[in-house]
């Protein structure tokens, strides 16, 4: 219990937020912990949509490389914004318990919804999921931190812009005025935090096993191996979400095309006994009818 554990975050509140959560708990079964927060590439550019960045890994790769470097020891992450390859020598730590999983549009007044108008949000999921349900709406580019993004939403004149509700719930910044979107698939492991070690770091991954939830983890596993079959490290429009109850796993996985016409979705139930490689069957049950070629064409797309 000697060595203190340097803990990796990103430096926005609510990944401070994150990081602080798993420092109190760490603390609380008895380990030493010191938090070093960094920048991240995502962090610092803001202008520039995520999907043209090479989206996978934008935020988490300066923590890789610290951890590589010997210069942190565990980095606490959103679980959704980690690809679902993780760089050779870091591994998987613990699951925490999920939050909310849901999206939500924090709105000027919803009197747009029945006519035309426009929301704001920088995820490619989310817009295509609008425009399915919305396809007279516009949508903006929205990047930065929850707190930017909010002040983004005050200084335009757009009618509403969507939010993960764990991010606004953590850091006690969900406002009044919004409302719940159960309709949109929310992102795969979405509300869910990671926290990811060394492999070759016993003493630490020992540490934060501890911490583990083992049915969100059954979730999120199920929810990104079914993101990993369908995009093969290219960014696209993809919802999944895995629920328990009982003995039985509710799984619902979708995948759209950039303007929200096409929507190729899929929705399964099976015992939680047999979830392995439900997320890959759900997958590869969308790839063969019609998203194999979306695919293709998102592709060619994002990258003309």
């Amino acid at each position: 219990m000697n060595k203190t554990i340097r803990i990796g975050t990103r430096d926005s509140e609510l990944a401070l937020w994150q990081a602080n959560t798993v420092k109190s708990k760490l603390e609380a079964l008895g380990y030493k912990t010191e938090l070093l927060p960094v920048k991240s590439t995502g962090d610092l550019n803001l202008d520039q949509p995520l999907y043209e960045m090479g989206i996978t890994g934008i935020f988490t790769k300066t923590l890789d490389v610290a951890m590589v470097k010997n210069q942190i020891d565990i980095a606490v992450h959103s679980m959704k914004d980690v690809p679902t390859k993780l760089p050779r020598g870091i591994v998987q730590g613990a699951v925490l318990p999920r939050a909310n999983v849901k999206d939500i549009l924090i709105h000027k007044g919803l009197d747009f919804l029945a006519t035309e108008g426009t929301i704001a949000t920088g995820s490619l999921r989310r817009k295509a999921q609008w425009l399915n349900r919305y396809p007279t709406h516009q949508v903006e580019n929205l990047r930065g931190n929850v707190n930017t993004r909010l002040q983004k939403l005050q200084d335009n004149n757009w009618n509403g812009a969507i939010f993960a509700a764990a991010g606004l719930e953590r850091i006690n910044l969900k406002p009044e005025n919004f409302i719940n979107l159960d309709w949109m698939i929310p992102a795969p492991a979405q509300g869910a935090m990671l926290i990811v070690a060394k492999e070759n770091d016993a003493f630490c991954k020992e540490a934060v096993a501890l911490l583990n939830d083992t049915p969100t983890e059954i979730c999120v596993e199920i929810e990104r191996e079914f993101l990993s079959v369908l995009e093969g490290g290219c960014t696209a429009p993809i919802g999944a979400l895995a629920t328990i109850t009982n003995d039985t796993v509710e799984f619902t996985g979708a995948l759209f095309s950039l303007d929200g016409k096409i929507k190729l979705k899929e929705k399964v139930s099976f015992p939680l006994n047999n979830y392995k490689n439900q997320g890959e069957k759900a997958a590869n049950s969308i790839l063969s009818n019609g998203g194999k070629e979306l695919m293709i064409d998102i592709k060619s797309k994002l990258n003309a």
